[in-house]
């Protein structure tokens, strides 16, 4: 079996931390295509993108049971934290990410990263003065929605898995307090999403108003400087008025469209240029997903 081990990157303020709760039987491709699309953006665009590494605009963490973890296809992964120490630094993140992929012992016996995933949307709700993202991958969702943590929201997973995540949702609403959620067949979905529209949405890279595939019109929004404007653009009592106190919450598909997702999250927090510079640096086609209930500021 082969080894991945992550150095942090040097802790910089202006660097957005994400962390990784890895988990056993995950799928290679649900961490490692996040991670390599959020290693590659930038705040400065237009320059060497390899050798900058100067303007870096994300410094990833990994997190396992006991600092490893061994996916579905037989690679070690060695994490920097365990799950213990992930509750106690969980404050100093501002992403999570969730791999899919091995999910169903996991659900069975609710091991972490459930646990994991309950705190960091609680914590977004006791403080929802700082912007938090969680994203799922692939089948990740399906932990999402065993927390809790879909109920009146918006959320897809891998195609073969629709029913479950339908039936995990419906379960957890009987269980709390009876919102469902809206499972929907879309590369990604983003819940709770801040943005500018910009003057001219026939320019909207995020507002699709036809499909190839004749579906319904996308109701997508573009990202914006999220990060670096948040503060300023958005009251934490407006925040704090959304569901789960306003952490930006994101679904995405089966595997691949992991990548899409985090395209997506570049955009939102660093700028849209960035990510189409990472699309284009990892040669992706990057293809859009939808925003629901977003707040046009």
């Amino acid at each position: 079996m082969s080894a991945i081990v992550i150095a942090e990157a040097s802790d910089r303020p202006d660097k957005i931390q994400v962390l990784f709760a890895l988990h056993q039987g995950m799928d290679t491709l649900d961490f490692t295509g996040p991670l390599e699309t959020l290693s590659w953006a930038r705040h400065n665009t237009g320059g060497n993108i390899e050798r900058d590494s100067t303007t870096r605009a994300f410094n990833c963490v990994l997190a396992a049971e006991n600092e490893q973890a061994v996916t579905a296809q037989g690679v070690t992964i060695k994490a920097n934290m365990d799950f213990e120490e992930a509750h106690y630094n969980l404050s100093d993140f501002d992403v999570m990410i969730v791999p899919g992929g091995g999910t169903e012992p996991i659900l069975k016996a609710n091991n972490e990263p459930m646990k994991l995933i309950k705190a960091f949307a609680e914590l977004q709700k006791k403080d929802p003065s700082k912007e938090r993202t969680l994203l799922s991958v692939c089948t990740g969702s399906l932990f999402l929605a065993q927390a809790g943590v879909l109920q009146g929201m918006s959320a897809t997973t891998h195609p073969f898995y629709y029913t479950q995540l339908e039936i995990l949702c419906q379960e957890a609403a009987r269980k709390g307090d009876l919102q469902g959620t809206n499972v929907m067949e879309e590369r990604y979905v983003v819940n709770n999403a801040r943005f500018a529209l910009g003057e001219n949405e026939d320019e909207n890279p995020f507002i699709l108003k036809k499909r190839p595939d004749g579906r319904r019109k996308s109701i997508a929004r573009k990202g914006s400087d999220a990060w670096k404007d948040g503060r300023r653009r958005e009251s934490v009592i407006r925040r704090a008025s959304m569901k789960l106190g306003g952490l930006r919450l994101i679904t995405a598909g089966g595997v691949s469209a992991g990548i899409d997702a985090s395209l997506y999250l570049v955009s939102a927090m660093v700028s849209h240029d960035s990510a189409l510079e990472v699309a284009k640096t990892i040669q992706y086609d990057w293809q859009k997903g939808v925003t629901v209930e977003g707040i046009d500021v």
